[in-house]
């Protein structure tokens, strides 16, 4: 599981690789504008839910983004994911 550090560095990168705000951020996720920002502050971690559909939304738009932003998710992906690297399976 990511640490409170990392996961905060993961949710500020992704939105400004995405260019969201927060509260678009956490409309595309489900969740109120608070939470996110609670998650960015180191004040709350995510659901594991919702950790699972940070992961999804940076593979989705890992795919869709122009080529170097598109490294940048993948990137992330790599460092805050390493078992959704290829060749390992995904439970």
């Amino acid at each position: 599981m990511l640490k409170q550090p990392e996961i905060s560095r993961l949710i500020r990168e992704l939105r400004q690789l995405t260019g969201l705000t927060q509260e678009q951020f956490a409309a595309a996720l489900g969740v109120t504008y608070s939470t996110v920002n609670r998650w960015e502050n180191t004040h709350m971690q995510p659901s594991p839910l919702a950790l699972k559909q940070i992961k999804a939304m940076l593979k989705e738009i890992s795919t869709t983004l122009e080529a170097e932003r598109s490294q940048q998710c993948q990137q992330l992906l790599d460092r805050h994911f390493p078992e959704a690297l290829p060749n390992q399976r995904e439970i």
